[in-house]
Order: structure tokens, then C-alpha cells, then sequence
């Protein structure tokens, strides 16, 4: 609106968290400068004097609200399972969904591999990262989640739906694998992918602690 725009013009600074934000921004004529979200890297770090994990651990850290699709998370976990049947996912957050998204793992014959861990405060997160073989990012629309940076911070590798601020934030293949919106397939692909090639698990991993270093 015309007010809101004059109301911008008239701030010394309007400060931005992602070259995303600053495009919406600048299609509407106001200039805007990114203050990025910064991660903590005393508490998210990885833990490299505990080896990984032989069986699949996969996470998700954002709240169980219909903007951040969970559901196609544990459909894309449930694939994975019949791939990888010592596989398990935690999904850590509280919303209004849980209810729904513990039938639908039951639904989907997966109930006993799928960890609801509702609030986890932030040591708690910290550790549950570093317990992690990889975390997923669902969510239908983004900005700058923190939940993605505390991931590189814990050297996890990140499958993330590709929206909004994220591929500000990684680069697929590169520091992170990304895949559409509300496709499971592709984002059991994608988790396949990495739980198949040690490789490129291990480059993702290195990426992405040396890409987190911007955010400090």
C-alpha cells in the first residue's frame, strides 16, 4: 500500500534476514539490507569423536503447523523405510498437526520408527543434531530457517524442499540437496541418494560447516 511504502521511505535502515526478502522488497520499489540469522556454534557443532550411526537417523526440526508440511516428510520417510527398514525418523516441534501426523505414520506402517519429541529445548536440539545421519526442511514456504543453518552447524547434511529464502541460504548439490515442494518422491530420492553415497554425504557435510562460518 501507498502508506506502507512511505512509512519504509521514511526508515534510516529497513534490515532484511535473506536476499529473498530483499527481492520482495525491491520489486516494490524499496531498498532493503540483509542482517542474516547467525547460528551458535558452541552449541551446534559436530561431534566427531562419536562415529556415525550404523542405522539411518533422520530429523526434522520445525513445528507441526501446516506451513511447514510434515506430513510429506514422514510419506518420504515411509519410502525410505521400505528401503532402509532400520531407518527412523524424529520429528522435533509442537503444532496443532501432531495428532494428525502420528495416524499418519501409523496409517503409513511406520508408526514404530517415528519419534514425535514435541519442544526440545536448545542443548537438547544441539545433541539431538549431532545424533543425526541427515535433517529434512519440508516447509511450503521459507525465509532464512534457523533450523537449516543449526543442521550445517552440526555437520548434517540437509534435504530441503526449494522455497522462498533457502537457496539463498545452500546451494543445491553443494552444500545441500533441495527438491520441490510437497514431493515426497523426491524427497525420498534425494534422502536415498545420500544414505547410499558415503561420498557425497561427506562432501555435503564439509560444505556446509565451511558455508556456516558466514553466520557467525
Amino acid at each position: 500500500a501507498p502508506a506502507v511504502k512511505a512509512s519504509l521511505r521514511r526508515a534510516s535502515v529497513l534490515a532484511v534476514p535473506s536476499g529473498f526478502l530483499r527481492e520482495v522488497f525491491s520489486a516494490h520499489g524499496v531498498q532493503a539490507e540483509i542482517l542474516p540469522n547467525v547460528v551458535d556454534l558452541q552449541r551446534f557443532r559436530p561431534d566427531d569423536a562419536v562415529a556415525p550411526a550404523a542405522a539411518p537417523h533422520l530429523l526434522v526440526a520445525r513445528n507441526l503447523e501446516p506451513l511447514y508440511d510434515n506430513a510429506t516428510a514422514i510419506r518420504a520417510f515411509a519410502e525410505v523405510h521400505r528401503h532402509r527398514p532400520d531407518a527412523r525418523l524424529t520429528v522435533a516441534g509442537t503444532g496443532p498437526e501432531a495428532a494428525a501426523l502420528q495416524a499418519l505414520a501409523r496409517d503409513l506402517g511406520v508408526a514404530q520408527a517415528v519419534h514425535f519429541a514435541g519442544r526440545v529445548e536448545r542443548d537438547g536440539m544441539a545433541a539431538l543434531y549431532r545424533r543425526s545421519s541427515l535433517s529434512l526442511n519440508p516447509s511450503l514456504a521459507d525465509n532464512m530457517p534457523n533450523s537449516v543453518l543449526e543442521s550445517l552447524a552440526s555437520g548434517v547434511p540437509v534435504v530441503s524442499t526449494r522455497v522462498g529464502g533457502v537457496p539463498y541460504l545452500v546451494q543445491d548439490g553443494v552444500t545441500a540437496l533441495l527438491v520441490p515442494p510437497r514431493d515426497a518422491a523426491a524427497m525420498r530420492d534425494a534422502v536415498l541418494r545420500l544414505l547410499d553415497d558415503a561420498p557425497l554425504h561427506e562432501r555435503l557435510r564439509r560444505n556446509g560447516l565451511a558455508e556456516v562460518q558466514r553466520y557467525t
